[in-house]
């Protein structure tokens, strides 16, 4: 028995010493900003390195929310820059009449320039989709332009281009209950299509979907829900029609996840490993922040706490892998700083989560 003990001990430690010893990289992308509070990073990799944009201001809904960006080059980040805000016209005395701005999503497509999609209005529920464009790896961009009605761009993660060149978003809308919808263009943000809602906001009420690639013209999505799991849907077509959503046995306490479908074919998925208290559709806490891996999309394994502090938020992940393998993660670190780490996902080992409960 005491053997038996001394092995799986043995065990334990080896899987946990491999799982911090994936993580190459943790640091922060500033430590000093014009601004208060952050939220929501978005991040890619183009020629000329990293870029990571994210909403900062006085506080989330506050009208002097903007859109903040940082370039990564010779191992630094640059200070922040603002580069979008929600100023609509100048009033007669010389003040601005401004909404707040919302999550930033960076896409840089296999053709064309950089593209950066993010949302402005009063609130979630009367917000709208706006666009910009760099050529020069995120250095300065377009005057911004709103989306067609009724298009609402990818409303918090990344975008996947198909073999065809279609870039295919995960989008959802708040203004009749939480309804996801994918909407796709051909031309670059110039022309949209888009999907009916895939849920009645009522048994599951759903938004932000990451799109996986598993195999062929399957798709899957994964997101956020107000029922305490994340939610799958999945496609046949390359994201033209989609199966009923449903639930996965995954919590989630109604905070942003994101995922990616690795090169070698496995999918990494970061999320807050934890629910809402009981009764409540908001509020929760958002930590731990955690890292699962899966061959399919459907049976997840744990791998890494990325963060774990009761009482604070870790949230909003973004992850990517960029072309050297690496994985590239950020999210909101206590709503003061944005947080970047890199992954060796070699590194990473899965441990089996019976009902979807992180193992101890």
């Amino acid at each position: 028995m005491i053997r038996l003990l001394s092995c799986l001990s043995a065990a334990i430690f080896f899987s946990t010493a491999l799982a911090e010893e994936a993580v190459l990289v943790s640091e922060f992308i500033y430590e000093t900003a014009p601004f208060p509070s952050c939220h929501a990073s978005t991040i890619v990799e183009t020629g000329g390195g990293l870029v990571t944009a994210w909403f900062g201001g006085t506080d989330e809904k506050d009208p002097d929310v903007g859109i903040w960006v940082s370039r990564r080059g010779n191992g630094k980040w640059t200070p922040p820059v603002e580069v979008a805000n929600g100023i609509q016209y100048l009033k007669p005395d010389g003040s601005a009449h401004r909404h707040p701005t919302w999550n930033p999503v960076l896409f840089q497509p296999r053709e064309g320039p950089l593209l950066l999609f993010y949302k402005c209005g009063p609130a979630p529920d009367k917000w709208w989709g706006m666009m910009t464009t760099s050529t020069d790896r995120g250095k300065t961009w377009t005057t911004p332009h709103r989306l067609p009605q009724g298009i609402d761009g990818p409303v918090k993660n990344k975008p996947v281009q198909l073999p065809g060149g279609e870039i295919l978003c995960g989008s959802s809308t708040e203004h009749d209950g939480w309804l996801v919808h994918f909407e796709r263009t051909a031309d670059l943000g110039k022309t949209w299509t888009r999907t009916g809602p895939l849920n009645t906001g009522k048994s599951i009420s759903a938004i932000q979907p990451s799109i996986l690639l598993t195999g062929g013209d399957s798709l899957m999505a994964l997101g956020r829900t107000r029922q305490n799991r994340i939610f799958q849907v999945r496609s046949t077509d390359m994201g033209r029609t989609w199966s009923e959503l449903t639930l996965t046995n995954l919590p989630n306490p109604s905070s942003g996840t994101d995922a990616v479908t690795l090169k070698d074919g496995r999918h990494l998925l970061i999320y807050n490993h934890t629910t809402l208290p009981s009764g409540r559709t908001s509020g929760g806490t958002r930590s731990p922040l955690n890292l699962a891996i899966s061959k399919d999309g459907t049976t997840w394994q744990a791998a890494v706490v990325l963060e774990n502090e009761p009482g604070k938020e870790f949230s909003y992940p973004a992850v990517i892998q960029t072309a050297d393998g690496m994985v590239h993660a950020t999210w909101t670190w206590h709503r003061k700083r944005i947080k970047h780490t890199v992954i060796d996902p070699a590194k990473l080992q899965g441990r089996d989560m019976p009902n979807g409960e992180w193992p101890k």
